[in-house]
């Protein structure tokens, strides 16, 4: 019996050891999505307690505290930072077989040098241990960043950002290299009515550029997108349910846009042609930029109303829904190929029913031009757990080539959740070590060990090319 979580923490057999060990463990990070805020970079942000580190805005330890029946007092109320740690704390050991329970300790003996289990008899311990280490350098968020050789990553922001954390990211010097992200969402939910309106207030502001129209709105992306390339950007992000697509001329761009801003009332099939149009659009600016897109899809979100209305948006209610992908999908990709206008981009599901789908498609626009243009992204959200990752994987293996995949992120609001990378190291060198155990591959360490770098450190710091 194997003790939890030692050095060969998830790594069954002594080739899985030696690739871990020798080829991925001590590479840098490269992290190209998350929701960090660069202010908190810039600021070298010192937390006051581990709970406002860790426990601050984590939906995934918010939704487990609930399904144990913690108060939401003690979860985004007005409980202390003590008081809501303690019932955290209480509600781990019930978490077993959870990723959490991995990510918690993995988190706590990595950062923090904790050996014990949490649970209610080692709370108050691990609250003071850790809180003390909390006011060196090292776990300021900077230290933290550097504790985990993170190399560059890419926050998530919107078109109206003014990208000033950014630069001064960048005139301080600081390590990690911090690039913003491009996420235009907001600026074609037309379903919004009122406060896609407000948001366009919001653009002109931004821009200063009056948006009147619908040509005035791409004008604005244009201007945006130029603005953040300016300061380093060269990923755009979309989060959607699924990509639509529709033939061209369908129905009236510009009238649909009077209709929004006339409060008239408009058809969800209007709804889906105004976003895939300006999909489009900004797939061929991302295009000509030289940009990465990626889009992750199959989120059902505030699914519980109540609770929204009580706490608000991003609290921990969404879920994998159950969309249509593959038609539209195809259309859209087609739309920007059949032009040349197709760059690269990442296809992440959330829906693991999906994933067949996804790793076939991404075949019919692999073109030869880049390694791996068009990439199957690593399991994300519910799916960025063991099976998750080992099932993309396998399909990924099974329906085109793991070897040119760009590898993990962390998709988090935490400081704390660069081991997520140690993890999906860990899992990888596991899964193609069985292959070797099994028969399936021969044992060439150099070969196999080459991949598992490639796809852990390398084929990223290739595809993203953001020096360029």
């Amino acid at each position: 019996m194997k003790n939890f979580l030692d050095d060969d923490f998830l790594l069954q057999s002594d080739f899985a050891k030696r690739l871990y060990h020798d080829y991925a463990k001590d590479l840098p990070i490269i992290d190209y999505h998350n929701h960090l805020s660069p202010k908190e970079i810039a600021d070298n942000h010192q937390f006051q307690t581990i709970s406002e580190a860790w426990l601050a805005g984590d939906h995934y330890k918010w939704r487990a505290m609930r399904t144990i029946g913690v108060d939401e007092k003690y979860i985004t109320g007005s409980a202390s930072d003590k008081e809501k740690f303690v019932h955290w704390a209480a509600t781990v050991p019930f978490t077993v077989r959870n990723p959490l329970y991995h990510w918690t300790h993995l988190e706590l003996k990595r950062y923090f040098g904790v050996q014990e289990l949490l649970g209610p008899n080692t709370a108050e311990g691990i609250y003071e241990k850790t809180n003390a280490q909390l006011v060196n350098k090292s776990h300021f968020t900077q230290g933290l960043l550097q504790q985990q050789q993170v190399e560059s990553l890419c926050t998530t922001d919107e078109p109206i950002a003014t990208l000033e954390y950014h630069k001064s990211i960048q005139e301080q010097g600081v390590s990690p290299k911090v690039y913003p992200t491009f996420r235009p969402d907001k600026a074609f939910a037309i379903e919004g009515g009122k406060a896609f309106l407000q948001y366009l207030e919001q653009l002109t502001e931004a821009s200063g550029i009056a948006i009147n129209s619908y040509e005035d709105l791409l004008s604005v992306l244009d201007n945006r997108i130029q603005y953040f390339h300016d300061h380093g950007c060269r990923l755009a992000d979309h989060g959607l349910e699924q990509l639509y697509f529709f033939k061209e001329g369908s129905y009236n761009l510009k009238d649909i846009f009077l209709k929004v801003k006339n409060a008239q009332t408009i058809s969800q099939e209007e709804v889906h042609y105004f976003k895939a149009q300006v999909l489009l659009f900004l797939g061929r600016t991302y295009h000509k930029m030289g940009w990465v897109q990626q889009f992750h899809l199959g989120a059902i979100r505030d699914n519980n109303k109540r609770l929204l209305t009580k706490l608000g948006p991003d609290t921990g209610f969404d879920s994998i829904g159950d969309f249509s992908q593959a038609r539209a999908l195809s259309g859209f990709l087609n739309a920007l190929d059949s032009t040349d206008q197709l760059g690269k981009t990442i296809i992440y599901n959330l829906n693991p029913a999906d994933n067949p789908v996804i790793a076939t498609m991404i075949g019919n626009f692999n073109d030869g031009s880049v390694k791996g243009k068009v990439q199957f992204g690593s399991g994300w959200w519910f799916l960025d757990q063991k099976d998750g990752m080992e099932d993309q994987m396998n399909t990924l293996s099974n329906m085109g080539l793991l070897s040119c995949f760009v590898g993990m992120l962390t998709d988090s609001r935490s400081f704390l959740s660069f081991t997520r990378h140690e993890y999906f190291r860990r899992i990888l060198c596991n899964l193609i070590a069985k292959d070797v155990v099994n028969g399936e591959l021969p044992a060439d360490e150099k070969w196999l060990g080459k991949i598992v770098s490639d796809i852990s450190y390398y084929n990223a710091k290739s595809y993203f090319e953001f020096n360029k």
